[in-house]
């Protein structure tokens, strides 16, 4: 089934909070990702941002414009994108990859200033290096350790 058309990134509002609270994940992918309610507040330059589909959220990021991101690029213009997570009932339906391919129209539109999305991916997370790989996110060759091993640090050049 080809969900392209109904799949949208929006930022995070009132009206998607409660059913974002109710996300869930199993143990084993809880260990590379953090859920929507962790997120209640957030810091200047941090953007939640919500997969929908037919106006019901089923995913989750965070775009960062902080300091942070200066831990994985030098590039200036970067963004960092980290905590992608789909509800897991709503697992395995390509809503992950469809938010992914439109990312680049959406933080063109919402961030023109951003040039490039960097991400950290830990290497034991095979089903997450193939997705971010398949929509053209690049391995940098550059490693940072992370809370529960190794990550390879990739990026997407807008």
């Amino acid at each position: 089934m080809d969900t392209t058309n109904f799949i949208e990134l929006k930022h995070l509002s009132n009206e998607h909070v409660d059913l974002l609270h109710s996300f869930e994940l199993p143990k084993e992918q809880i260990q590379f990702t953090s859920l929507p309610i962790n997120f209640a507040d957030v810091s200047e330059g941090q953007f939640r941002i919500v997969i929908i589909y037919h106006n019901e959220p089923v995913g989750f990021f965070l775009l960062h414009a902080t300091e942070r991101v200066k831990n994985y690029t030098n590039n200036q213009q970067a963004m960092l994108l980290t905590s992608l997570s789909i509800k897991h009932s709503q697992q395995g339906k390509g809503y992950a990859k469809q938010a992914m391919n439109i990312l680049r129209k959406f933080v063109a539109d919402e961030f023109p200033n951003c040039n490039e999305i960097v991400l950290a991916v830990n290497h034991k997370n095979i089903a997450a290096q193939h997705l971010y790989k398949k929509v053209g996110f690049q391995d940098t060759g550059k490693r940072k350790v992370g809370p529960v091993g190794e990550q390879y640090i990739m990026n997407l050049v807008l």
